[in-house]
């Protein structure tokens, strides 16, 4: 984290991408940025807009229910024995699909987007992450639900489930904040964006906590993002235990799904967490999708919320 560190210090703008467990980490300066990287945050983009111009398709292939139901029972066991409260429990999916990555980088609408060396893309809808001025801000997401439904937005705000859920990743990121920064204080609570998945929309809930950095920030930068890494929206609470469980549980290696990327621009910082997620490997695309477990959840309606965030964002 020392290039993040230094490169901040120096106000020079550039790109970073992390990796979910900080093993793997692309930092580079805007103005060498590697050809084959491609980005879209923070207002910034370093590519021309593409729209749709062919038909495609997109073929699933999720691991079978009692496969999954085996590992969320796991998790129900731990939050049983108090080891976690709140865990994301997340898989690979095989898919199948006409369009290279490069093209469905191009094509997919979403706020924040990255196309990596033909390696992996992601278009996400979560924002991890600003720093203006010395204000820094962060902005948890939880909570989905199909925006055609009858009295969508009623039935998310008011689910039990979804609000403990919720609560718990707010409360989480509170914390994380305070370890950096201070004056935590939630400005805004379980607000609704409207994002499109394939061809549906979908309302998702998040809220705004903000805090207050000292003015030296940009001179320990690499030491802020370590401290406050990996998100708290996606590993769960508390993080430390939990993110052992999920070491254990998931049946494959995370990698940059699920990290962060973003850009110092000189003065500033935004960034992103990795999710909506396709990676390549051997030839074959993988979607890595999953979800928040509580000890509420139901494991069919937490398996088909996984294949539903299955999806290119046209």
């Amino acid at each position: 984290m020392q290039t993040i560190t230094q490169l901040a210090k120096e106000r020079t703008p550039f790109l970073f991408v992390l990796s979910y467990d900080l093993s793997k980490r692309f930092v580079e300066p805007l103005t060498s940025l590697d050809k084959n990287v491609f980005f879209k945050i923070g207002g910034q983009r370093n590519y021309p807009q593409t729209p749709l111009q062919k038909a495609y398709y997109l073929h699933r292939s999720p691991l079978d229910f009692k496969t999954y139901q085996h590992a969320i029972a796991d998790v129900l066991e731990e939050i049983r024995s108090g080891n976690s409260y709140l865990l994301n429990l997340t898989f690979r999916t095989p898919i199948e699909t006409n369009l290279s990555l490069q093209e469905i980088f191009h094509y997919a609408r979403a706020k924040y987007k990255l196309y990596f060396k033909d390696q992996f893309i992601c278009f996400s809808p979560e924002k991890f992450i600003e720093i203006e001025g010395n204000t820094i801000t962060t902005y948890p997401m939880k909570g989905t639900i199909e925006a055609s439904l009858p009295h969508a937005k009623e039935q998310i705000l008011n689910d039990t489930k979804e609000m403990a859920e919720h609560v718990m990743i707010v409360d989480l990121m509170r914390n994380d904040l305070g370890m950096v920064a201070r004056e935590v204080k939630v400005e805004q609570f379980r607000y609704i964006d409207k994002i499109r998945a394939g061809n549906k929309e979908l309302l998702q809930v998040s809220s705004k906590i903000t805090a207050t950095l000292p003015s030296t920030w940009r001179e320990h930068l690499g030491e802020i993002l370590q401290t406050l890494l990996p998100a708290g929206s996606i590993t769960g609470t508390p993080k430390r235990s939990t993110v052992e469980i999920i070491k254990r549980i998931e049946d494959y290696d995370r990698g940059f799904y699920t990290g962060v990327f973003g850009i110092f621009d000189g003065k500033n910082l935004y960034s992103a967490v990795m999710i909506r997620f396709i990676e390549k490997e051997g030839g074959s695309l993988y979607y890595k999708s999953g979800g928040g477990i509580t000890i509420d959840s139901d494991a069919q309606s937490e398996y088909q919320e996984l294949i539903d965030k299955i999806y290119l964002p046209f």
